[in-house]
């Protein structure tokens, strides 16, 4: 005898194939039991090295104005002519770049969570290398062939969803290469093949292939492009009010949002967004302007739309955002910053223990500095995500997601 969940998955695709499916029977299509709802991690990459000094202001260290005499950001006023230069108060050590007011709210709520002096323990200053390292969740080790996100998603009974792990952008990022099945796309509307025949063929072909992973493969292509294509039809507007900015990440969260909204299967999610490598004029004649300022208004108001959007859902999904590595603790003679060592990541959602700046503060005198320049790692990132992916999604097995390294976790979740 057949089971209720054989005859509605296999009634679903049926249905969905042909654009009649209702919403419910869309959403038991890949659910596991009704009414449950998978716990989801969504990691943000800050490609180019981010100036965590910038972004997570120390107003309470004083060597960090002396360092950086063009380029601090002030500290907290309450002088409404000035308020909009100076850094956000947090704990009245730590604040948030004045661009970053959105998350202000989330911080007081205790939603938002911030690790500072975190990072790679390699001493790479290369972007490539500290990427790989990163994604790969192995610093130091390049033969690795998968990343840390495809390793983390834990074992499942029967048939996983062909959009479990989804990347927003051209290419898989490194963090999702693997053997558990991984898409890309650039947007929801974009994956598909335009020409029915054309993919009526492909789908044969790919049916026909004597190698069973290339059969696999295409399996899932077609099984994730029916599943989009019947999420397209039903169109989106985001709920509460949420305004994305329209910059790659405000879009690739957008997408982010309707995909787990559509109740599909979506596990790990992961989007980028670049630009972060701030050699000269890294802001302008004012704190509030110029390119950093520009970027973290996208990244805060990014991150505002989707925790608004999400509403209840954010029980069951935590966004962790990470850069390669952090910029020089002194400005250069062109008012910006070189490659550094630790920065800082921002964890959101789920369980976790928000409004507190968690890690080790390890001062920025010279003493006190990484090679003299840097500022030191006192978390290492893997400790960070070790966190999220056994507490959060319920994968133990951490020695498979980091070989070689035992996560100590720093109490970024309740419970």
């Amino acid at each position: 005898m057949f089971s209720r969940r054989f005859f509605l998955r296999n009634s679903a695709l049926a249905m969905v194939g042909v654009g009649s499916a209702p919403l419910w029977l869309q959403r038991a299509l890949y659910a596991d039991s009704p009414g449950t709802r998978k716990k989801i991690l969504v990691a943000i990459f800050q490609r180019g090295a981010a100036d965590g000094l910038n972004v997570v202001v120390p107003h309470g260290e004083k060597a960090y104005y002396s360092l950086r005499p063009t380029i601090a950001i002030p500290r907290p006023t309450a002088d409404p002519a000035k308020k909009d230069d100076a850094a956000i108060d947090l704990d009245g050590f730590f604040g948030l770049h004045p661009s970053l007011g959105p998350l202000k709210p989330l911080f007081e709520q205790n939603h938002l969570a911030i690790v500072d002096a975190a990072g790679s323990p390699d001493p790479t200053r290369s972007h490539f290398d500290a990427q790989d390292y990163m994604e790969s969740g192995t610093p130091g080790l390049k033969a690795t062939n998968d990343g840390w996100m495809n390793r983390a998603l834990p074992k499942i009974q029967g048939k996983a969803s062909p959009v479990r792990a989804v990347a927003l952008g051209q290419t898989l990022p490194r963090a999702m290469r693997g053997h558990q099945p991984a898409i890309a796309l650039q947007s929801i509307d974009s994956f598909q093949v335009r020409n029915p025949e054309a993919a009526r063929q492909f789908e044969m072909m790919y049916s026909a292939a004597k190698d069973p992973v290339i059969q696999a493969t295409g399996k899932e292509t077609f099984e994730a492009m029916t599943m989009l294509q019947a999420i397209q039809r039903q169109g989106y507007t985001p709920s509460a009010g949420a305004d994305y900015p329209r910059g790659r990440l405000g879009q690739s969260m957008q997408q982010i949002a309707q995909l787990i909204k559509s109740d599909v299967g979506v596990e790990m999610a992961f989007a980028d967004i670049g630009g972060w490598d701030h050699h000269t004029n890294e802001v302008g004649q004012r704190p509030s302007e110029g390119q950093l300022p520009n970027l973290l208004r996208e990244f805060g108001a990014s991150l505002a739309a989707f925790w608004k959007d999400m509403g209840d859902r954010m029980q069951d999904i935590v966004v962790v955002t990470m850069s390669e590595f952090g910029r020089t603790a002194h400005e250069n003679g062109n008012r910006g910053t070189d490659h550094g060592h630790a920065n800082c990541m921002f964890v959101m959602g789920g369980d976790v223990k928000g409004g507190k700046v968690h890690g080790k503060w390890p001062g920025l005198e010279r003493e006190q500095l990484y090679e003299s320049r840097d500022l030191a790692l006192t978390t290492d990132f893997r400790d960070v995500l070790g966190e999220l992916v056994a507490r959060h999604t319920g994968n133990a097995s951490l020695k498979g997601v980091f070989p070689g390294y035992d996560p100590r976790f720093i109490g970024l979740l309740a419970g």
